[in-house]
């Protein structure tokens, strides 16, 4: 693909542009929303750093309604829960199209 593109008169900034980015933009998409999912469920950084109640994440605040003697808020859990995985199924929504689609065409260009 470089060497047809050199070929058709395409420079090193067009090559990048039009090959290599198009090229790596499922890549590029599967790590950011990768990136996203464990920032978003990472427990125990967040639990060394944050001491406040208030500032607390969605995964320690999750863990905050589970007691100890077994008195849990369980209503409270799973409305917690559900909260927590929509914006994690709105990111994969938003990003299945572009990662299938870049997986399919990888090769046609």
């Amino acid at each position: 693909m470089f060497e047809a593109a050199r070929i058709d008169g395409c420079g090193h900034v067009a090559i990048y542009g039009r090959i290599v980015v198009p090229l790596l933009e499922p890549a590029l998409v599967t790590t950011a929303f990768l990136s996203f999912i464990w920032t978003w469920n990472d427990f125990f950084s967040q639990l060394i750093y944050l001491s406040s109640p208030e500032k607390l994440t969605v995964p320690l605040a999750l863990r905050s309604c589970l007691d100890s003697p077994g008195e849990s808020q369980w209503g409270e859990m799973v409305a917690m829960s559900i909260v927590t995985l929509v914006p994690v199924r709105v990111v994969f929504i938003l990003s299945q199209r572009r990662t299938v689609s870049g997986m399919a065409t990888s090769d046609l260009k």
